[in-house]
């Protein structure tokens, strides 16, 4: 009889029948068929791994057209000689510019994502020296900080106060908190700035735009140069490559965190001016259109600010939405009522 099959039963502490054994002294059972048949179900199957075929073939099709792009080059140059010595001279002169050219943009590119690459860090060994209270960590940051953000005029300052005070500070939370309090106050300030006068350009194009697609176009524009913008505040100085990255990790973040709509304290926000009935349908839209833009250029900061938002209160969308609201009702026509209403006479 298993042990799975035997049934309780009722013993007295001073049987003799009884005796005590160690764990180690009890032979090992097999388990039942049932419990071998839930090992097999529970236990995880190891995933296999493939090799990267898809990789494989993109870096094949890459080389394959820089290849077919040298020998294009190649053999215009050549004929270009064949016809006349001058005429290959120049051709091959526009050849090396538009290689040199095309290096220089490759190391810009590269230089940009490792610069973002930087300031991901940067911020996740501040979230860990917040939580960790590491003091040397947190010297080392404030020492990457200061050298991050050497190339900041505005900063200068900040930068002083923090070499003064950062030798005399013990715990690493403090170290960061002094770190944010000196460096990203003057930066914050613009940020809000750069994105308020983003979210006010987007809702007045977009609300004298005749057509839909020129709406597109233009947000998306506008969305990629306040990325930008916003990047080298900070310090990112992205490139193209750099600029797209981002724009993917703020999309990225505005699905997950379901941005797209607007808050119920902004709804709540236009019906109490009352807005609605004020405002045409095209100024709406385009007010909706630059709530959004404040909203993808708030999630930007976030992407881009060095160090994560623990000593400053974070931007909110509520403050950006409120200049919006207020200068859309000051430059609002005056309701119907007051205008056909007269003058009462004494």
């Amino acid at each position: 009889m298993t042990e799975a099959q035997r049934k309780p039963a009722v013993f007295d502490i001073d049987d003799p029948r009884l005796v005590a054994a160690l764990a180690e002294d009890i032979p090992p059972q097999p388990p039942a068929a049932d419990d071998e048949r839930a090992l097999e179900v529970i236990a995880p199957a190891r995933a296999r791994r493939s090799f990267p075929w898809g990789g494989l073939f993109w870096s094949a099709l890459s080389g394959l057209v820089v290849m077919a792009l040298g020998l294009a080059v190649t053999s215009l140059v050549e004929d270009l000689f064949a016809r006349a010595p001058w005429l290959g001279g120049v051709g091959l002169a526009f050849a090396i510019a538009a290689g040199l050219a095309l290096l220089a943009v490759v190391v810009r590119e590269v230089s940009g994502l490792l610069r973002l690459a930087t300031v991901e860090q940067l911020r996740r060994r501040a979230t860990e020296i917040w939580e960790s209270d590491d003091r040397d960590a947190g010297r080392a940051l404030t020492a990457d900080l200061l050298a991050q953000t050497r190339r900041i005029p505005g900063l200068a300052r900040g930068r002083a106060r923090l070499e003064d005070h950062r030798r005399d500070i013990i715990d690493g939370r403090d170290l960061v908190k002094i770190a944010e309090r000196e460096l990203m106050a003057p930066l914050d300030t613009e940020a809000r700035r750069l994105v308020a006068s983003a979210a006010k350009r987007v809702s007045v194009v977009t609300a004298i735009s005749p057509r839909a697609a020129v709406d597109m176009v233009f947000v998306l524009l506008n969305a990629l140069r306040l990325i930008r913008q916003l990047a080298v505040l900070y310090g990112g100085r992205p490139g193209t490559l750099g600029v797209l990255k981002l724009l993917r990790q703020v999309l990225s973040h505005l699905a997950v965190t379901g941005g797209v709509a607007v808050t119920d304290s902004v709804v709540q926000q236009v019906i109490g001016h009352g807005l609605a009935a004020r405002l045409s349908a095209r100024l709406g839209e385009g007010m909706v259109n630059g709530l959004l833009t404040a909203r993808l250029g708030l999630l930007a900061i976030d992407q881009v600010r060095p160090l994560p938002f623990h000593e400053l209160p974070r931007p909110a969308l509520n403050d950006l939405a409120g200049n919006l609201l207020r200068s859309a009702k000051g430059e609002s026509p005056a309701p119907p009522d007051s205008l056909s209403r007269p003058e009462s006479r004494s």
